[in-house]
């Protein structure tokens, strides 16, 4: 080739080159908005159109998405829930764990935790939020829990929760 026809071949692909980088440039840019609008009918194209108001415009946001990361079943509650009342009042019998029990005089004393790790010190007779504290031993607590069937009557039982769970058992 001479040299005016490799001029004129090189020139032609970078103008290729630079043809094809403005339609893909152009197509990753977002659409602007015309802001001539048409004539109202019954209006004359001639008639001077009242002056537009600067009213901002709508803004679309995009739905937000989960994060993949995130588990979809959680085991803390969040929000809703029943709110307990404070101390070892708001102590429900099915949640409670048993830390230990300390014998003090004649009575005992047993150490419950609940699970937000809330260290309290009951005595036997205390009142919890659905039960009553029955007995404390050296290796667990017997607690009388009181519920609700599915009908609504009330249902009464005996759980006994012990230290160091066996075998098999519920803490």
């Amino acid at each position: 080739m001479t040299r005016s026809k490799a001029s004129t071949f090189t020139f032609a692909a970078l103008g290729f080159l630079i043809v094809a980088a403005a339609a893909t440039w152009s197509q990753n840019q977002p659409a602007k908005r015309s802001p001539i609008k048409p004539a109202a009918a019954g209006r004359s194209a001639n008639a001077a159109a009242p002056p537009a108001t600067s009213a901002p415009a709508p803004t679309v946001k995009p739905a937000s998405k989960r994060d993949p990361f995130n588990p979809l079943i959680t085991e803390h509650k969040t929000g809703g829930g029943e709110h307990l009342p404070p101390g070892k009042a708001g102590l429900v019998v099915a949640t409670v764990r048993v830390d230990g029990t300390v014998r003090s005089g004649d009575s005992m004393i047993a150490v419950l935790s609940n699970p937000e790790e809330h260290v309290y010190f009951v005595r036997e007779g205390d009142r919890l939020y659905d039960g009553d504290v029955e007995k404390i031993a050296l290796d667990g607590v017997t607690f009388r829990e009181n519920s609700k069937d599915a009908f609504g009557k009330p249902v009464e039982r005996v759980v006994t929760k012990r230290i160091y769970a066996s075998a098999g058992e519920q803490q």
